[in-house]
């Protein structure tokens, strides 16, 4: 064997409350595709982002192309040839997709080159993107085919992603994969971190397993099964999320011929939406990003009010005009996909994020401290969360167990009715169950559930019904037995019969 493309020795990294990594060993060959595999808070993040120049290592080596360096920031792992795309995104709001890009371009390069360069891009790859539309109008998905792009664009020699899938379509995925194989032919090395083992076993040629900290296990994900795989990560098989067919009650939540220009030029106008959850059921709705998923979910929860009168109703009673404390009151309940900085304030503690959504905390004006405490310790405690303790921020979890901690707060309110978006966005197989299971045993206990996901396994698994959204309309519902992949790509375009929701 020649040089590795990047070999890592006795990587350590502490914080005051954990040992993120502990005396890791990794090596990467030249156009080798290498999985790092591991649960939430195993240390996966934070040693790419060692590699990366973001974090520095308190002990260990770190050689590149056979030769040791010391990479001290991002800037000058671009210049050696090293690119990143961050599960949560590093991206300003208030720029447009291409001076995000270009910031981390060579000097001589102008604004206009990297414009024509990311339409080039987009096109060759398959991800749509606009480089003129500011990166705060953008969805998720969206965001993360800025960040692929970036990286794409700077023709790296070692190209690291962090969950670069979690929130693309199938199609959008192989689209990906077939990108990655040819970058990979050319003699670029991949380090793959995803969550999602059939991708893993199909892409990648090499595996790492990361637990606590450690490297605990090393394998061909190509010979191994999704259970091998999942008991190398977590120890066990993911529980599985067994549907029962249950009669739905009441119609909890309804949307009537709701039509709304969008806010912003690069929105999406919704055009007549109809659709219906009843008590007891969950409605999935399908879609690639940035179809108006996004504009729904504002009117759902009430932070668009805009909607005309009879639009929006909650157990029969209009509430287009209500803001989103009124519907938690009515028992809406909300969690949106943008977990820092939404689901989450990051400067501030998981017992004071209770705050955004749970009032039972708070009398006459004054707050509760140790109660909102219980309160959150008894959430951490439900749902598994790994953190410091009620009073730990909520930046420092990593995305999967702050994940676990919105949707458990939401939960753990006993809703009439849950919205949730992208429930298992970057979560680990043990952790998607459980959320999974969560979100089933809330909709056997008779709650009206809406879930929006690009992950179409999860919607087959947890859907009564599913709809597809598609240039800001909604298809007809289809049970779960009737829906399969092909025939939810094609409605993704917009194609089908030209009639309403059943109510």
């Amino acid at each position: 064997m020649g040089l590795p493309r990047l070999s890592l020795q006795g990587i350590t990294k502490r914080y005051p409350s954990v040992v993120a990594n502990d005396a890791v060993h990794l090596r990467v060959e030249p156009g080798q595709i290498h999985a790092v595999l591991g649960e939430n808070g195993a240390g996966k993040s934070t040693l790419m982002k060692i590699i990366y120049g973001a974090v520095q290592p308190d002990a260990g080596t770190v050689e590149f192309n056979g030769r040791e360096v010391r990479i001290r920031n991002p800037q000058e792992a671009r210049a050696m040839g090293i690119a990143m795309v961050f599960q949560h995104f590093s991206l300003f709001d208030t720029l447009t997709v291409a001076e995000n890009v270009w910031l981390g371009m060579d000097r001589g390069t102008s604004l206009e080159q990297v414009t024509s360069q990311i339409s080039e891009t987009a096109a060759v790859y398959g991800l749509e993107l606009d480089p003129q539309r500011p990166v705060h109008t953008l969805s998720v998905g969206e965001m993360q085919r800025v960040e692929i792009i970036r990286a794409l664009l700077t023709r790296p020699q070692l190209l690291i992603l962090d969950e670069p899938t979690s929130v693309l379509t199938p199609q959008a995925v192989d689209k990906l994969f077939v990108v990655l194989r040819q970058l990979a032919s050319e003699g670029c090395s991949i380090l793959y971190i995803s969550h999602k083992l059939h991708e893993i076993r199909s892409l990648c040629d090499a595996c790492t397993v990361m637990r606590g900290g450690r490297v605990t296990g090393q394998c061909d994900p190509r010979k191994e099964t999704i259970g091998t795989l999942s008991h190398l990560m977590i120890g066990s098989e993911p529980p599985q999320v067994h549907v029962g067919a249950r009669e739905p009650g009441d119609t909890m939540l309804e949307v009537k011929h709701l039509s709304l220009v969008r806010e912003d030029q690069f929105g999406v106008d919704l055009h007549d939406v109809s659709l219906a959850v009843r008590a007891g059921e969950v409605l999935g709705i399908a879609g690639v990003s940035g179809n108006g998923q996004g504009e729904l979910l504002r009117v759902l929860s009430g932070e668009d009010v805009r909607a005309s009168a009879g639009c929006v109703q909650l157990e029969g009673v209009d509430v287009s005009a209500a803001g989103p404390a009124a519907r938690r009151t009515r028992g809406l309940h909300f969690v949106p996909e943008e977990r820092l900085g939404r689901g989450a304030v990051p400067a501030l503690s998981l017992a004071l994020n209770l705050l955004l959504t749970r009032s039972e905390s708070v009398s006459r004006g004054f707050l509760k401290p140790a109660a909102l405490a219980q309160q959150a310790a008894g959430i951490i405690q439900k749902f598994g969360v790994k953190a410091g303790g009620p009073q730990a921020l909520a930046q420092s979890l990593s995305g999967g167990n702050l994940q676990k901690f919105i949707v458990g707060r939401e939960i753990d309110a006993q809703p009439r009715v849950l919205i949730v978006s992208q429930p298992t966005w970057g979560v680990d197989v043990g952790a998607a169950a459980q959320i999974r299971g969560a979100i089933m045993a809330l909709r056997d206990a008779g709650c009206a559930v809406l879930v929006v996901s690009e992950e179409l396994d999860e919607l087959m698994e947890l859907s009564d019904r599913i709809v597809v959204m598609a240039k800001g309309r909604i298809s007809p519902s289809m049970a779960r037995a009737q829906a399969d992949a092909s025939k939810i790509g094609l409605w993704m375009s917009g194609l089908w019969e030209d009639s309403h929701v059943e109510a």
